[in-house]
């Protein structure tokens, strides 16, 4: 066996069910589930109807590269999203299954094992997938405390130039999970730098990159940030969307990897041999989705709405800052965060995750602790109700 596979730590809904175990909820409440990062909006029926009418294409083995038309629907969206000038779709994007599995698969094309000190750098909190696949490349992980009193700017200073010098891979969330933060200009300048001292790739995850607050303000992504300062063959950079969030097609495992060409053709060569092209049927809808901007728009309205209600609700009894971005409130408890998660399940029925389950330990301090996630969901009914649960518990235990 991959001895590897004794490094990585449960999953963190893992972990929540060991919190939960043995206890019976206040059967009074129904269950409100507000633990995980799963849209519930419903996917939208035109995506369906494609889906349905390339079902035919499913006598067909699908090539890794994918469709044309799919790679060059996306490079368009990317032009329009991000104000490029182009984007090659034959070089510079490459559609996977759901951004999950390429940001795993990714770490394990790049890291280069003849290098014993080989290191990953990863946001604290973060999405273990970076980690897991930071370990199972044979990598040690490194972590960047991302804190609310930096307004969880990466501080990059936070690591040795001992460890930058071995550095081979940078993870980085923006739209951030589970803070919302999204990094400035200033901030990809400093990374790019880093990248260009050190030598490092860097995976930009913006899964969460169409799910904001401002309908006229939409983040700045990687390949923006890289184009507006010159950048424009992307080097050592490589961009991870997703169809999930912003289409609610969680289900369709769709998504698309974008940037330096050199790289791409790489990954390229590993999904091959690695059996990871996309259901043809799945490429037919996956067009129509990133060709259709309407339905992304109303799946924010839905979001902000929610975001709204929930704030007005906890004003005073929880502070309850609404994020640039995600559909995420991540909110610091009055007491521990396992106690409280585990009180307001067994109390009234809620599910949130305690923060410390996203984060490790690093320099010092868990940076997840005395924080839960709670994801904004379930529709809009439900957030209220959930809310005036959680308010409940404040005002009793105050």
């Amino acid at each position: 066996m991959n001895p590897n596979l004794n490094r990585l730590q449960p999953y963190p809904f893992h972990k929540l069910n060991k919190l939960y175990s043995g206890i019976t909820p206040n059967p009074a409440f129904s269950p409100i589930r507000l633990h995980i990062g799963e849209p519930r909006h419903p996917t939208p029926d035109f995506i369906h109807q494609a889906l349905i009418e390339s079902l035919n294409k499913l006598a067909d083995y699908p090539t890794t590269l994918g469709d044309k038309s799919l790679r060059a629907s996306i490079a368009e969206w990317l032009m329009r999203r991000y104000k490029l000038d182009k984007i090659d779709f034959d070089t510079e994007v490459l559609p996977v299954n759901g951004s999950r599995e390429a940001l795993f698969s990714f770490a394990q094309t790049v890291i280069d094992l003849s290098c014993s000190k080989a290191a990953v750098v990863c946001p604290n909190p973060f999405y273990q997938i970076y980690e897991g696949a930071a370990l199972l490349a044979g990598a040690t992980p490194y972590f960047l405390n991302s804190l609310p009193e930096n307004n969880f700017v990466l501080d990059y200073t936070q690591l040795p130039d001992d460890v930058w010098s071995h550095t081979q891979l940078v993870y980085v969330c923006s739209p951030g999970n589970p803070a919302g933060k999204v990094m400035s200009m200033d901030e990809w300048q400093k990374l790019f730098s880093l990248s260009d001292h050190n030598g490092f790739i860097i995976a930009a995850d913006e899964c969460y990159s169409e799910i904001y607050s401002d309908e006229h303000n939409p983040p700045l992504g990687a390949l923006e940030a890289a184009h507006r300062l010159g950048r424009r063959s992307f080097s050592r950079l490589v961009v991870f969307g997703s169809l999930s969030k912003r289409s609610n097609v969680p289900g369709l495992r769709s998504g698309f990897v974008a940037g330096d060409p050199s790289i791409l053709k790489k990954f390229l060569l590993y999904r091959t041999y690695h059996g990871s092209a996309m259901n043809p049927a799945v490429q037919v809808a996956s067009e129509a989705a990133w060709k259709e901007e309407s339905h992304v728009s109303k799946n924010r309205q839905l979001y902000r709405e929610k975001f709204t209600a929930v704030a007005s609700l906890l004003a005073g009894y929880i502070q309850t800052p609404i994020p640039e971005a995600t559909f995420y409130l991540w909110v610091k408890t009055p007491v521990n965060d396992t106690d409280f998660a585990q009180q307001l399940y067994q109390d009234y029925n809620v599910t949130v995750l305690p923060g410390s389950y996203l984060a490790r330990e690093a320099h010092g301090i868990n940076p997840g602790k005395n924080f839960v996630r709670i994801a904004l969901v379930v529709p809009l009914f439900e957030c209220v109700e959930a809310t005036k649960r959680i308010k409940a518990w404040c005002i009793a235990n105050h």
